[in-house]
């Protein structure tokens, strides 16, 4: 086989060096089951086959999943349903150093309970303060002191640590966010982008991603219309085709994850799974995935 005819078969994205796996979250099934008034465990069997059915192979899952109960049957139900479990999400207190020592055991037990499913790496998001108070300077040299410790920890077990973010870590002009990113070493810290969420807390996404750099390990995608979270991604106001274009130009290989959820004002027209399969389809054209 010559040169050019082996490359007619590798699609261009993987030629070029970008080449991403898309991957699902279940966040809007826990919103759903809790709707319900129904346990994440009552609804596992249909989670999983709704992941599958919308035609995901990996997946992200949140430490609800995951309790030392339901872990091992979890894991069971992905497995059946040809899903990959390759992040986990955790989250909890890190500003002060007694519970920042809790949320760091918390999360390594979670990664030793979901590690014969083979994960790559934990997304993670530190609490913020109750009452959205502002964490002090000292607050957030121990937060990000504990963030670089449970990096380091994870990477000795050839883990990935990629930090999550919300409105709260995005406020006066990112200050916890970049707090974390200038705190932290690149080799045990990196970065799971929300990048809806940065269009909520006032940010340009696009600056975010450019300051991540070589950290960024997955983008969380979501979108929303006049300020309001669809019920699918789609178009919207945050333009997509520009992170695909900095993903492509900049050869990103991580995670783009769907994550559904909804708000108050959200409106709701199609069942979950038909939701989902058409954020997958929306995601692989507009990224380039095949």
């Amino acid at each position: 086989m010559t040169r050019r005819e082996l490359l007619a078969g590798i699609p261009l994205a993987t030629r070029s060096g970008y080449a991403p796996t898309l991957a699902v979250q279940a966040y809007v099934w826990q919103q759903a089951l809790a709707r319900q008034k129904r346990t994440i465990a009552d609804g596992a069997e249909e989670v999983a086959a709704s992941l599958a059915g919308a035609g995901f192979r990996t997946v992200e899952l949140t430490s609800a999943f995951f309790t030392p109960e339901l872990a091992p049957r979890m894991l069971d139900l992905l497995a059946r349903h040809g899903l990959k479990l390759a992040v986990v999400y955790n989250g909890g207190a890190m500003h002060e150093p007694a519970a920042a020592g809790r949320t760091i055991d918390d999360t390594l037990a979670l990664a030793g309970r979901v590690k014969p499913a083979g994960i790559a790496a934990v997304s993670f998001n530190a609490n913020p303060k109750p009452k959205g108070e502002r964490k002090t300077d000292a607050e957030l040299e121990t937060q990000t002191r504990a963030i670089e410790s449970l990096g380091r920890r994870l990477h000795a077990q050839g883990l990935k640590l990629l930090v999550h973010e919300h409105a709260p870590e995005l406020a006066e002009n990112a200050r916890e966010w970049r707090h974390m990113l200038h705190g932290t070493e690149p080799k045990h810290v990196g970065i799971c982008l929300d990048v809806h969420w940065v269009l909520k807390g006032g940010l340009d996404p696009m600056t975010l991603l450019a300051e991540a750099g070589p950290r960024l390990g997955s983008l969380h995608l979501r979108n929303s219309r006049n300020g309001v979270w669809l019920e699918e991604v789609a178009d919207g106001d945050v333009d997509y085709s520009r992170v695909a274009e900095y993903l492509r130009k900049n050869r990103f290989q991580g995670w783009l994850v769907v994550e559904l959820a909804w708000e108050g004002a959200t409106e709701i027209t199609r069942g979950l799974t038909e939701n989902l399969r058409r954020s997958r389809e929306w995601t692989e054209r507009v990224f380039h995935l095949r």
